[in-house]
């Protein structure tokens, strides 16, 4: 009976995450949540009920054809998909045209380093520490078990786990990770370990001999060239490449070349002898089991040894069943498993820089253009459930499940080329928003190894409540742990690109507080970002110079943000004003730079609003509201209704000055050792609690703002005694605008509308009644000798007036420790005014377990 059950859950999921999921063929969807929880599952029953639905069929060879982007496959009918002829046609990379246009080039990641006062520093150090957490023994021990070679302690667990059958696939991104940290911050300990890994990786190669490389045996190929059920091998080897490839490319590791070079060899040897038997086709099918960016990596290698196989066998990872639709520029990417095929465009992209197709480069365009406008949320993520669904139909894919945070870091890495190829400010805006809101918005804060897999977007959702919730350090492993790894390494890899030429340029497309060694430029260029504030809307970036050498002229290129407006804006060199173009150009300076010299720009950062990408008019009033690049989310448990009093957005948004912050408190008190706290529990009722740790919604429903009503000029407080005394009002954290109050004598507290309060909300905050140093008690002014009452916990907190008969207990029943507040104002906050409440807003980054909600329903 279980297992009839569970089978029905797996059709529900089915249906639900991926109603009619397209491929090559008719096979299980790719939901990599779905394929874990298979392949871990103990109940033999339902494993195979699922897999026997799980089949490939045979392809129509022709249809497949007709979607190529080139016609490079056919030579003449009764000569079918000759291995030779492919060769012939593909070998020679001299037939190919170098593209004409001068791209940006990439600096170097070793001649950046980001300012310690930055978020983005904070993010770097907190995934710089989770990479040295990581043991290296724990990282290869499924490859030491592959190889036949002695395991030294325990393997990790999640996908890493020796069962898993995408085992090893993060270790390819650790060698990434760890090569780009290395270059970011030349920490030692980190290189050593990393050097460690692929010593250890080389011995099993070494003992494998074949070439072969992974954490998994060679007959998982076996099994996908059969077409039977295993799960995305060529996934792992890309990732295992890549990472070989990055260590080369930032450590000057040479063996790693070598090692990736001979893993090359082995699996173009294993395709040819696949095509030799069967079809092209065949080789094409079986990418459906998905491939990871494999034509990607094996360009790249190309890039590096120049061997024409290489060349030739990237082209044989090219999936035609999805690059024909770009090719022809189809809209026709819904149900589609996303992180299966963004891969594939950017490996696209990297074929059209090496061999000048413009083909591809028109590819790449075609699919940002059709993502960005179609199937992308605010934040600039993409997918529901891992796949596209229909154009323009967002609004009834919120939920818990959205924007696979894999999908996130491949998408920059294609708005990144189209940056570098065109120097079109809309690309970096994109790039802007999307590590904003989208990267780093996955981190639990300073927690290292704590990471999200999807990013929820539905109303009152939690990145805490998502299927996978938070992973954790030795235990997860996902695939955008992976990616996440990576994402936190390189932060600083596309803040600067360098145009060569006689005089050199330099592009400026993030403002992030670090500094550059721009050798062609001959200066150390440092840039400092002013923290953020809602209550001073400018961005303010300075500029300061330090020359090298004799120096030399050089070219500045400076973004003004498409979020930002001339109003206000401005730039100065030296103390005199520039003049500035309009949002979404870019402002060159050219000059010999000197030590002297100082650049400055103050860029508006304004409030607004985005509707949801849904042509449907019902869900027109589905937005979301944005500071600068900055995503807001309210906090919310699933209320999403604003009434719009007024055209502009300040007139019903309002920031929450930076002062509020020492007016935050928390009211606890202990009983059977036990701490509780004073909680707003649901929007009206107001009971004790257990306490939580910061960055819950126990932590912001215990949190509230004093109102100060003497004295209300003085703004700052040196300690929370200084407050006793005073006439108070108690405002929840999360519902500003409302009020604590008792519905009267010995009736219970309330949270209710600060108009309808009145007079009873007010508190007079005196020296604890139980006698205590550090305590406090809430006299209600409206009825004097009436106290905030509390003796237990979960019930519903009264105000209750002093019996002199029953005084030991009533006093301790209305004394509280007054201490700092468990939540606190991110310096971008704001109020906005809702239809039947008020909104706290904050940057959708700095959310942690708390609830909230992303897109309002703006009613004018």
């Amino acid at each position: 009976m279980k297992g009839f059950e569970l089978f029905n859950l797996f059709i529900v999921l089915l249906s639900c995450i991926s109603a009619s999921a397209r491929e090559c063929s008719n096979k299980l969807p790719e939901s990599h949540q779905l394929r874990y929880h298979l392949l871990t599952s103990k109940n033999e029953t339902w494993k195979q009920e699922v897999l026997n639905h799980y089949h490939l069929t045979p392809s129509d060879d022709s249809a497949w054809s007709s979607l190529l982007p080139r016609k490079i496959l056919r030579e003449e009918e009764d000569d079918e998909f000759s291995w030779a002829m492919m060769y012939r046609k593909m070998k020679n990379p001299g037939e190919f045209k170098i593209p004409e246009d001068k791209f940006l080039e990439d600096v170097s990641l070793h001649d950046v380093r980001l300012g310690k006062d930055s978020m983005h520093w904070r993010a770097q150090q907190t995934n710089l520490e989770y990479l040295l957490m990581l043991d290296v023994d724990r990282l290869v021990w499924s490859f030491r078990k592959t190889a036949g070679l002695r395991t030294k302690g325990n393997a990790y667990g999640g996908w890493e786990d020796p069962t898993s059958q995408l085992r090893g696939h993060f270790v390819g991104h650790y060698l990434s990770a760890s090569a780009l940290m290395w270059a970011s911050t030349h920490n030692d300990t980190l290189k050593d370990k990393m050097s460690a890994v692929v010593s250890a990786l080389s011995h099993c190669q070494k003992k494998i001999g074949s070439g072969y490389l992974s954490a998994f045996p060679s007959r998982y190929f076996d099994h996908l060239e059969a077409l039977k059920p295993v799960w995305a091998p060529y996934y792992t080897i890309h990732k295992i490449l890549a990472g070989l490839l990055d260590q080369y490319k930032y450590a000057d590791n040479a063996h790693a070349l070598k090692m990736a070079t001979r893993m090359v060899e082995y699996f173009y040897n294993r395709v040819q002898k696949v095509i030799r038997k069967y079809s092209v086709a065949r080789h094409w099918q079986y990418l459906n089991e998905e491939p990871g960016g494999m034509n990607d990596v094996l360009y790249r290698l190309f890039s590096i040894t120049k061997d024409p196989r290489n060349l030739f066998l990237a082209h044989l990872f090219a999936k035609p069943c999805f690059l024909g639709l770009l090719a022809v520029q189809s809209n026709d990417i819904s149900d589609f498993h996303v992180n299966t095929h963004i891969p594939l465009v950017i490996g696209s992209q990297r074929r059209y820089e090496l061999t000048g197709e413009l083909l591809h480069k028109e590819m790449g365009t075609f699919f940002m253009d059709l993502v960005n406008s179609s199937h992308t949320y605010a934040t600039g993520g993409t997918s529901v459930g891992e796949f596209w669904r229909d154009p323009k139909r967002l609004a009834t894919t919120l939920g818990t499940n959205n924007e696979e945070s894999c999908t996130t870091y491949n998408m920059l890495k294609v708005s990144r080329n189209l940056f570098r190829w065109t120097k079109e400010s809309a690309y970096a805006d994109f790039y802007e928003r999307a590590l904003t809101n989208g990267v780093l918005s996955i981190q639990r804060g300073t927690s290292p190894g704590v990471m999200i897999y999807m990013l929820p977007l539905g109303p009152g959702s939690s990145k805490q409540k998502t299927d996978n919730g938070w992973g954790t350090p030795f235990d997860s492993f996902w695939c955008c742990y992976g990616t996440g790894v990576e994402s936190f390494s390189k932060l600083g890899d596309s803040i600067y690109f360098e145009e060569k030429g006689k005089i050199p340029g330099l592009y400026i497309i993030q403002y992030i507080s670090s500094s550059f060694d721009w050798k062609s430029g001959q200066i150390v260029l440092n840039q400092k970002v002013d923290p953020v504030v809602s209550s001073d809307p400018y961005l303010r970036i300075t500029l300061t110079f330090s020359p090298k050498g004799a120096g030399k002229a050089s070219t500045l290129n400076l973004r003004i943000p498409s979020w930002s407006n001339s109003n206000g804006a401005k730039a100065m060199l030296n103390g005199q004003s520039l003049a500035l173009p309009s949002p979404g150009n870019f402002l060159s300076v050219t000059k010999t730079w000197s030590s002297d010299d100082k650049l400055t720009i103050q860029l508006p950062l304004s409030l607004w609003t985005e509707a949801i990408k849904d042509d449907r008019p019902k869900y027109a009033s589905l937005q979301a509201i944005l500071y600068g690049p900055y995503l807001l989310a309210g906090h919310s448990e699933g209320d999403w209704n604003i009434t719009k009093t007024a055209k502009s957005l300040s007139d019903w948004i309002t920031p929450i000055p930076v002062s509020y912050n020492s007016h935050l408190v928390t009211f606890s008190k202990e009983s059977r050792k036990s701490k509780f706290v004073l909680t707003s529990s649901n929007p009206s009722n107001i009971t004790m609690e257990k306490i939580h740790k910061f960055g819950t919604d126990t932590a912001v429903r215990a949190t509230f703002r004093l109102i100060i009503l003497e004295d209300s000029s003085s703004l700052k407080y040196s300690s929370y005694g200084d407050f006793v005394g005073k006439s108070v009002m108690l405002e929840p954290f999360s519902h500003p605008g409302m009020l604590v109050a008792p519905k009267g004598k010995h009736h219970e507290l309330v949270v209710t509308n600060s108009s309808r309060a009145e007079g009873s909300s007010v508190f007079r905050l005196v020296s604890g009644l139980d006698g205590k140093d550090n305590t406090v008690s809430l006299e209600s002014k409206s009825h004097k000798g009436c106290y905030v009452y509390s003796l237990k916990s979960g019930k519903s907190m009264t105000l209750r007036c002093h019996k002199k008969s029953k005084k030991p207990k009533f006093n301790h029943a209305v004394s509280f420790v007054m201490e700092k507040g468990k939540s606190k104002y991110h310096p971008i906050s704001f109020v906005a005014k809702g239809t039947n409440r008020n909104y706290l807003l904050e940057p959708l980054l700095s959310f942690r377990d708390e609830s909230y909600t992303v897109y309002f329903n703006i009613q004018a």
